[in-house]
Protein backbone atom coordinates (compact mmCIF):
# COMPACT_ATOMS: atom_id res chain seq x y z
CA UNK A 1 0.00 0.00 0.00
CA UNK A 2 2.07 2.70 -1.39
CA UNK A 3 -0.76 5.62 -1.38
CA UNK A 4 0.04 8.85 0.39
CA UNK A 5 -2.23 9.55 3.10
CA UNK A 6 -4.22 12.69 2.25
CA UNK A 7 -6.88 12.80 5.09
CA UNK A 8 -7.44 11.36 8.35
CA UNK A 9 -9.74 8.74 6.62
CA UNK A 10 -7.30 7.67 5.45
CA UNK A 11 -5.39 6.10 8.63
CA UNK A 12 -6.51 2.44 8.93
CA UNK A 13 -6.82 3.18 12.88
CA UNK A 14 -9.20 6.07 12.06
CA UNK A 15 -11.34 3.70 9.72
CA UNK A 16 -11.41 0.83 12.34
CA UNK A 17 -12.28 3.33 15.01
CA UNK A 18 -15.34 4.82 12.96
CA UNK A 19 -16.72 1.12 12.58
CA UNK A 20 -16.65 1.20 16.37
CA UNK A 21 -18.70 4.06 16.95
CA UNK A 22 -21.13 2.73 14.41
CA UNK A 23 -21.20 -0.41 16.48
CA UNK A 24 -21.74 1.45 20.05
CA UNK A 25 -24.67 3.38 18.32
CA UNK A 26 -26.28 0.50 17.18
CA UNK A 27 -26.02 -1.48 20.73
CA UNK A 28 -26.64 1.10 22.94
CA UNK A 29 -30.36 1.70 21.06
CA UNK A 30 -31.41 -1.37 22.88
CA UNK A 31 -30.33 -0.30 26.21
CA UNK A 32 -32.78 0.40 28.66
CA UNK A 33 -34.21 4.24 28.15
CA UNK A 34 -33.14 4.78 31.70
CA UNK A 35 -29.52 4.85 30.45
CA UNK A 36 -29.81 7.50 28.31
CA UNK A 37 -28.52 10.18 30.36
CA UNK A 38 -26.11 7.98 31.73
CA UNK A 39 -24.36 4.86 30.32
CA UNK A 40 -25.82 5.44 26.63
CA UNK A 41 -24.30 9.22 26.58
CA UNK A 42 -20.94 8.01 27.90
CA UNK A 43 -20.13 5.74 25.47
CA UNK A 44 -21.24 7.67 22.57
CA UNK A 45 -19.20 10.73 23.46
CA UNK A 46 -16.39 8.26 24.22
CA UNK A 47 -16.13 6.09 21.52
CA UNK A 48 -16.72 9.49 19.23
CA UNK A 49 -14.06 10.98 21.43
CA UNK A 50 -11.91 7.99 19.76
CA UNK A 51 -12.04 9.02 16.42
CA UNK A 52 -12.18 12.89 16.88
CA UNK A 53 -8.95 13.04 18.49
CA UNK A 54 -7.31 10.80 16.08
CA UNK A 55 -8.75 13.05 13.22
CA UNK A 56 -7.45 16.01 15.58
CA UNK A 57 -4.12 14.91 16.25
CA UNK A 58 -3.71 14.19 11.93
CA UNK A 59 -3.94 17.91 11.21
CA UNK A 60 -1.14 18.78 14.25
CA UNK A 61 2.22 19.66 13.05
CA UNK A 62 4.43 18.83 15.62
CA UNK A 63 4.88 15.21 16.26
CA UNK A 64 4.38 16.13 20.21
CA UNK A 65 1.26 17.59 19.44
CA UNK A 66 0.26 14.62 16.99
CA UNK A 67 1.11 12.16 19.99
CA UNK A 68 -0.26 13.87 22.73
CA UNK A 69 -3.75 13.70 20.73
CA UNK A 70 -3.48 10.11 19.58
CA UNK A 71 -2.98 9.18 23.26
CA UNK A 72 -5.92 10.89 23.86
CA UNK A 73 -7.24 8.49 21.55
CA UNK A 74 -6.38 5.60 23.28
CA UNK A 75 -7.49 6.79 27.20
CA UNK A 76 -10.75 7.08 24.96
CA UNK A 77 -11.00 3.25 23.66
CA UNK A 78 -10.08 2.27 27.56
CA UNK A 79 -12.62 4.37 29.23
CA UNK A 80 -14.98 2.58 26.45
CA UNK A 81 -13.70 -0.59 27.49
CA UNK A 82 -14.46 0.01 30.90
CA UNK A 83 -17.93 0.90 30.00
CA UNK A 84 -18.23 -2.58 27.87
CA UNK A 85 -17.66 -4.38 30.97
CA UNK A 86 -20.28 -2.36 33.18
CA UNK A 87 -22.65 -3.01 30.15
CA UNK A 88 -22.00 -6.46 30.08
CA UNK A 89 -22.31 -6.83 33.67
CA UNK A 90 -25.85 -5.46 34.03
CA UNK A 91 -27.02 -7.52 31.23
CA UNK A 92 -27.20 -5.01 28.49
CA UNK A 93 -25.22 -6.65 26.02
CA UNK A 94 -24.99 -10.54 25.43
CA UNK A 95 -21.18 -12.08 26.24
CA UNK A 96 -21.46 -12.99 22.80
CA UNK A 97 -21.69 -8.94 21.56
CA UNK A 98 -19.47 -8.03 24.31
CA UNK A 99 -16.60 -10.07 22.97
CA UNK A 100 -17.00 -8.90 19.55
CA UNK A 101 -17.22 -5.49 20.56
CA UNK A 102 -14.27 -5.77 23.00
CA UNK A 103 -11.78 -7.24 20.10
CA UNK A 104 -13.13 -4.05 17.70
CA UNK A 105 -11.87 -2.28 21.00
CA UNK A 106 -8.24 -4.05 21.42
CA UNK A 107 -7.71 -3.62 17.12
CA UNK A 108 -8.36 0.07 17.57
CA UNK A 109 -5.89 0.38 19.98
CA UNK A 110 -3.36 -1.46 19.06
CA UNK A 111 -3.56 0.29 15.86
CA UNK A 112 -3.67 3.49 17.55
CA UNK A 113 -0.51 2.15 19.43
CA UNK A 114 1.12 1.37 15.97
CA UNK A 115 1.04 4.62 14.57
CA UNK A 116 1.91 6.99 17.45
CA UNK A 117 5.25 4.26 17.61
CA UNK A 118 5.26 5.40 13.62
CA UNK A 119 5.49 8.58 14.61
CA UNK A 120 7.57 8.40 17.36
CA UNK A 121 10.49 6.85 15.34
CA UNK A 122 10.01 9.42 12.51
Amino acid sequence: MNEKIRSFTDLICWQEGHKLVLLIYNITKNFPGTEIYSLIDQMRRCVVSVTSNIAEGFSRKTKKEKVQFYYMSLGSVTELQNQLLISRDLKYLTDNKFQSIAQQTVFVHKLINGLIKSIQNS
